[in-house]
């Protein structure tokens, strides 16, 4: 099982995510699983990466081609919904990233974070940890199944 978290600027909702979700049942090493998911982070810039390696992802690269090649097979790629359209995240998704990210097979686990001009109508205002939760509760399931 491969986790990709994608992130860029500050790399806070990334690193939540990650630190969140290696604290999850699913990557406890008594989980009942053989190996246990691995777990990369891609920041759109040094800074995110750092911030999302800080937090305990396994693995970490920055910029468009790590995105277009780990995208190719992984299993869930997560991030703010802003990754899925080109020039989001103040210019930092290409559209060659956005390209990658929606045409990958993964499984795809998105914030609905209502910035950057792109507005989810229908969605519930949380707050970012809550957001969060929710996201790593969700991946849980997926892997479960």
């Amino acid at each position: 099982m491969k986790i990709i978290v994608i992130d860029g600027q500050g790399g806070k909702m990334g690193s939540l995510l990650i630190e969140n979700l290696k604290n999850a049942p699913l990557f406890q090493k008594n989980n009942g699983r053989q190996t246990l998911p691995v777990l990369l982070a891609i920041g759109t810039n040094s800074i995110a990466t750092a911030s999302m390696l800080r937090a305990g992802a396994d693995a970490g690269a920055t910029g468009e081609n790590p995105v277009l090649v780990n995208c190719k097979d992984a299993d869930i790629i997560a991030g703010p919904i802003g990754i899925l359209a080109a020039d989001s995240l103040l210019g930092e998704i290409t559209p060659a990233m956005a390209v990658a990210i929606g045409q990958s097979a993964a499984q795809k686990v998105l914030l609905p974070v209502n910035k950057c001009r792109h507005h989810v109508v229908g969605v519930q205002e949380l707050p970012l940890l809550k957001q969060v939760t929710l996201a790593v509760e969700f991946i849980e399931q997926y892997c479960k199944n």
